[in-house]
């Protein structure tokens, strides 16, 4: 059976034109969550937040895919919200007061005891601290605008600013917290071709 492709469902929201800015209305979605501070370069809390996320989410994967017939699936990519108590830290580059909350969202099939479940497994396989602070919850962003951003997360400033000005322009502020979505595998691909939705939600 073929696996269910989530992002192609959705497609306006995780493959947005990168030459303007685009007003999308974003539905509430599960998330597997984990909260922390700190420059995402440097910081191991963040390293092991993301190893933990994608353990559970594989761990997720394959319970729902023995469970019931249709739900296997490719799993989602990496999210982020950012923000900082001096939102000024953004523009001067100090990363050691970024705020965050890294995430990778969930099928709306996936529930909280098999999230329980799950991590119990994973954690079993291999020890990972942060599976703890894991935490799972829905989001809801409302009117955003969003965009895509080609190049590396340096070079995201100009694209950041064109999103801003797209909310003015309509007569919004933005509101919530800066969210990111990680397309490419930076692992592997070449940082001036790596893909990230740049969204912002507005009132």
């Amino acid at each position: 059976m073929k696996k269910i492709d989530f992002k192609k469902g959705l497609k306006h929201l995780y493959q947005p034109p990168a030459k303007a800015p685009v007003e999308v209305d974003v539905p509430t979605m599960n998330y597997l969550m984990v909260d922390g501070e700190g420059d995402p370069n440097t910081a191991p809390s963040y390293k092991a937040a993301v190893e933990a996320l994608f353990a559970l989410s594989y761990a997720l994967k394959s319970m729902a895919r023995k469970s019931a017939p249709g739900h296997d699936y490719g799993v989602l990519p990496l999210e982020g919200l950012w923000w900082a108590d001096d939102m000024t830290s953004f523009t001067t580059g100090d990363k050691s007061r970024w705020k965050w909350t890294t995430m990778i969202r969930q099928p709306d099939f996936i529930t909280r005891e098999m999230v329980k479940q799950s991590a119990a497994e994973a954690n079993r396989k291999k020890a990972l601290p942060a599976l703890s602070a894991i935490r799972f919850e829905s989001l809801t962003e409302g009117r955003s605008a969003q965009i895509m951003h080609i190049g590396p997360f340096s070079e995201e400033r100009p694209t950041v600013e064109k999103l801003h000005q797209f909310i003015a322009s309509r007569g919004f502020k933005a509101a919530g917290k800066h969210h990111e979505i990680y397309l490419s595998d930076i692992r592997k691909a070449d940082p001036t071709k790596w893909k990230t939705v740049i969204r912002q939600p507005m009132r």
